[in-house]
């Protein structure tokens, strides 16, 4: 009789676990439909005439079959590039590279630096001023705007890259909360030895923290990097000479001239656009994946 209760018990288990995991295989489907159906509209609009993307009879396999020309159109478009003969795309693309990569690098050193000192160190009113960079990350971006772009065309910084770069490169408060959750998992034993050996702090940052955190870091910098390369708004705000255009700003003017004449050809601008972050993801998921999981845990 109790075998006969727990056979039961063990079986009712077993299906209540099939069915958990069949909820949660249904719900991820779900999601990725969700993400993959808008993407693969793109992908095959921008591989339409424009004829028959401009058509209300929407078909996934067009009549007139694939073509380039959407593509071709986005190369050969050098309008309001200051290049000449260099595409608007490209060199959108280009200047966004070398607005973002400096405070994405910088900022990540000194986030990380600064999450190690609020982590491991001690110091008077630590905890104070911790609990000060959680409040600044409650205060929404847009209620800065207007002090911060007066105080920056005070200085003579409108229209330069420098609003968009400076800021960045002394770290951001998100990242110095996550990697402070990374570094509180890493045993401090390692760290009291190192001291032993006659490290100071720095070094025992450099040569222990970092190798520890390269998950985290990797996983941060990805982040920022995605933020900065999507930033529309601070490029508007900060850049008004054209040859300083990010790439988000030239989308939109490519927006203006495509976007009734030539759909295919936005559509293609759009997923030249995204490859580059598609990229650089499948090539970092692992590190990116194994940063988030293990934040907060014991290594």
């Amino acid at each position: 009789m109790i075998k006969k209760i727990k056979i039961r018990k063990d079986t009712s288990e077993m299906v209540k676990k099939t069915l958990a995991k069949t909820l949660i295989y249904v719900v991820l489907v779900l999601f990725a439909l969700w993400i993959f159906i808008p993407f693969s509209l793109v992908l095959v609009t921008s591989l339409k005439t424009a004829s028959e993307a401009n058509s209300l009879n929407f078909k996934w396999w067009p009549e007139e079959g694939f073509t380039l020309q959407g593509y071709q159109a986005v190369f050969e478009y050098t309008t309001g590039s200051a290049i000449e003969g260099v595409p608007l795309l490209i060199m959108g693309f280009f200047n966004t590279l070398w607005i973002i990569l400096p405070p994405t690098i910088l900022g990540l050193f000194c986030s990380s630096l600064s999450a190690y000192a609020f982590a491991k160190l001690r110091f008077k009113g630590k905890n104070w001023l911790f609990s000060l960079l959680l409040l600044t990350m409650m205060i929404p971006g847009t209620i800065l705007l207007t002090p911060s772009y007066i105080i920056f065309n005070q200085i003579g910084w409108v229209d330069t890259p420098l609003p968009l770069m400076i800021p960045g490169m002394f770290g951001a408060a998100t990242c110095v909360f996550f990697m402070r959750q990374f570094y509180m998992g890493i045993p401090t034993e390692l760290l009291e030895a190192a001291k032993l050996d006659g490290m100071d702090y720095f070094t025992m940052f450099w040569k222990i923290m970092v190798p520890l955190s390269v998950p985290a870091l990797l996983a941060q910098g990805l982040l920022g990097f995605i933020g900065g390369y999507n930033d529309y708004l601070g490029p508007l705000i900060y850049l008004q000479s054209p040859e300083m255009y990010t790439l988000q700003i030239a989308l939109n003017l490519l927006k203006d001239k495509f976007s009734l004449s030539n759909v295919p050809a936005m559509m293609a601008a759009t997923i030249i656009s995204i490859v580059p972050t598609i990229t650089l993801y499948l090539v970092a998921q692992k590190y990116f994946v194994e940063g988030i999981a293990t934040s907060g845990m014991k290594l």
